[in-house]
């Protein structure tokens, strides 16, 4: 409400006037508690939480504007009153991204998003001044806040995009109206959401869909018969194979356990550990070659990267060497590394697997294909942890949830072993690093 006796006429905000002021505070926060001096604070509202209420707060605490839908927290004329404060920040980022002369590489994928965006990241910023997504900031609101952070004189923005329904992605791309795309895989990822692995498939498609109406280009993986048939008759495009002539010609020498690889004359040793991180390593290559990148900074890029953020990291600690790759787990994903890790060197091997979420009504049948196959590679050590793992029907370890195999774990000293960590996010088994 307005103080008694103070009358404010709010003049109604175009996306043009409103861009004009981001020019001059060129930072977008959608979060009191990350402040800046001379932002522009966008009071989002969600199931609990009504951004509304802290725009006085974030006024107060450094922002120079507060974007608001709710005219009861209209309070000055530093508040700017909209009709939807989210759909606002989204048209703005669009905006932004056509007012600015950026080249927009646009991912998605089941599996290696993010591992790839860094790669990506890694190479490119060896030539252009580039940004790229940070964290998990790729759904429909963290890819307007990267778009935001496209400066005058940033050369190449690499976006990477989330979805777990139908429609999300092209709803992306029309905010990010991507140059160039790349899709890592289609996998069993959120199968509830999308109803199925054709679901999946269709789903990550359109990011080639909306590149293809609109005549971008494509980065592709040839030896992916899903995306070589989807584009067998479309010409804008690049690609790299083990196999097939294409624009990059590309050797797997190995991962035991990091991974190698030769293009040309140029052998490439990475601190990356599975199979699995070789297309995304090929990505990396491909754009740098693509955009000209010198092949020994591509090397060079492509060697120093070192995974963080729990993804595929090795840790030694008290004897053990552990592979630590608890972001996030999907049924692909985790064959892939159980896999991988049978395949490494040690003589005394133990995994620690954790749920697997957003499966749906394939929860128990998926759950019940990895417990059968952690038997089948007969591992010295397995231990199952969460509600859909106990219920499978095996004779491995299992645990109901995290505290009852901690319980275990202070009871029970495990000996030096090579151990692999896998579970989905909301199963934070980063955790038993503590114990162990």
């Amino acid at each position: 409400m307005f103080p008694s006796g103070l009358f404010f006429i709010f003049v109604p905000m175009t996306i043009g006037r409103l861009h004009q002021l981001f020019l001059k505070y060129p930072v977008a926060c959608t979060d009191t508690r990350q402040i800046r001096e001379a932002c522009i604070f966008f009071a989002l509202t969600g199931d609990n939480f009504d951004g509304n209420k802290f725009a006085s707060h974030a006024l107060k605490n450094g922002a120079m504007y507060a974007v608001v839908d709710n005219p009861d927290f209209a309070i000055d004329n530093r508040t700017i009153l909209v009709d939807d404060t989210l759909r606002t920040l989204q048209e703005l980022a669009t905006y932004h991204r056509n007012y600015c002369s950026a080249t927009v590489l646009a991912l998605t994928g089941s599996n290696g998003k993010t591992t790839t965006k860094d790669l990506l990241f890694a190479v490119l910023t060896k030539k252009y001044n580039t940004i790229a997504t940070s964290g998990n900031f790729n759904n429909h609101i963290g890819v307007p806040l990267t778009l935001l952070r496209i400066k005058k004189e940033t050369e190449i923005a690499i976006i990477e995009m989330g979805a777990n329904h139908q429609k999300e992605i092209g709803f992306l791309c029309d905010l990010a109206l991507p140059d160039h795309g790349y899709i890592t895989n289609f996998g069993k990822a959120h199968l509830e959401g999308f109803g199925g692995i054709e679901g999946v498939i269709k789903g990550k498609s359109e990011l080639y869909d909306h590149l293809i109406k609109h005549k971008k280009h494509i980065f592709y993986n040839a030896d992916d018969t899903i995306q070589r048939s989807k584009l067998a008759t479309y010409n804008n495009k690049t690609g790299f194979s083990t196999k097939a002539v294409e624009f990059l010609s590309v050797e797997f020498l190995g991962a035991h356990p990091y991974v190698a690889l030769k293009t040309g004359e140029c052998r490439i040793n990475t601190q990356l550990i599975g199979s699995y991180n070789f297309s995304n390593c090929c990505a990396a290559l491909l754009a740098g070659t693509y955009f000209e990148v010198p092949i020994n900074d591509i090397k060079q890029a492509l060697e120093y990267y070192i995974p963080e953020n729990n993804r595929s990291q090795v840790i030694e600690r008290d004897g053990h060497s552990i592979v630590l790759d608890a972001y996030n787990a999907n049924p692909t994903s985790m064959r892939a590394a159980l896999e991988n890790f049978k395949q490494m060197n040690g003589d005394f091997k133990t995994v620690f697997l954790g749920d697997m979420f957003e499966l749906g009504k394939e929860s128990t049948e998926e759950h019940q294909s990895i417990a059968q196959l952690v038997e089948d590679i007969n591992f010295d050590n397995a231990f199952l942890i969460g509600e859909s793992f106990y219920n499978t029907e095996t004779s491995l370890n299992k645990y109901r949830s995290f505290e009852d195999l901690s319980e275990y774990l202070k009871e029970h000293q495990l000996a030096p072993s090579q151990i692999l960590i896998k579970g989905s996010r909301g199963m934070a088994l980063e955790r038993i690093l503590e114990i162990l």
